[in-house]
């Protein structure tokens, strides 16, 4: 289960875009793997997210959608 605790920590890493991250996770609700996974790929290349941002949410959905 993905916490609020474990979002800001997600967010706080070095070289993450701390919005970035919480606004993403924040809003996975009932969102499969593939279905997260799949939106990140084209969140990031829209918004030019950076690799520690997109590190940063890849692993609160591996944590969220087990």
């Amino acid at each position: 289960m993905l916490t609020n605790e474990k979002i800001a920590q997600l967010a706080s890493k070095k070289g993450v875009k701390a919005i970035a991250v919480q606004n993403f996770l924040g809003s996975l609700g009932g969102m499969t793997r593939m279905d997260a996974l799949m939106n990140l790929s084209m969140d990031a290349r829209s918004y030019k997210w950076n690799t520690p941002t997109v590190n940063a949410i890849r692993s609160g959905i591996l944590e969220a959608c087990k």
